[in-house]
């Protein structure tokens, strides 16, 4: 992603997909992070690095420019949009904040409602 003097830095869309995760779980009002679909759902039951579930990270290599999708479960009771929003603005800070690159779009998918254990 970047050129330096010493050579080339470039951050996987693996390692994003971690921060956005993390970021995700830390928001207020979701409860974890879903699947796209079934498929998805097996292989992520397969996969041992499951943190990174419900993330998927798009770079475009040229511009250096990320787009994130997001499959989330919200807790049932909060207001949907107002946690999605939340979600994408905090997304969004800590990747650029992180990575010191754009992030042109941050798509929430909300896929499920749960109510939390408390």
């Amino acid at each position: 992603m970047e050129e330096t003097s010493l050579g080339k830095i470039e951050v996987s869309a693996t390692a994003i997909a971690s921060l956005a995760s993390q970021a995700v779980l830390e928001c207020y009002g979701v409860v974890g992070m879903a699947t796209k679909d079934l498929a998805s759902g097996i292989i992520g039951i397969l996969q041992l690095a499951s943190h990174r579930r419900g993330v998927k990270v798009n770079i475009n290599i040229n511009g250096g420019r990320i787009v994130v999708d997001l499959y989330v479960v919200i807790e049932y009771g909060t207001r949907i949009a107002t946690v999605a929003r939340n979600v994408q603005s905090v997304v969004k800070y800590t990747l650029e904040k992180a990575l010191g690159a754009p992030v042109v779009a941050v798509n929430v998918h909300v896929q499920d409602l749960r109510v939390s254990a408390d």
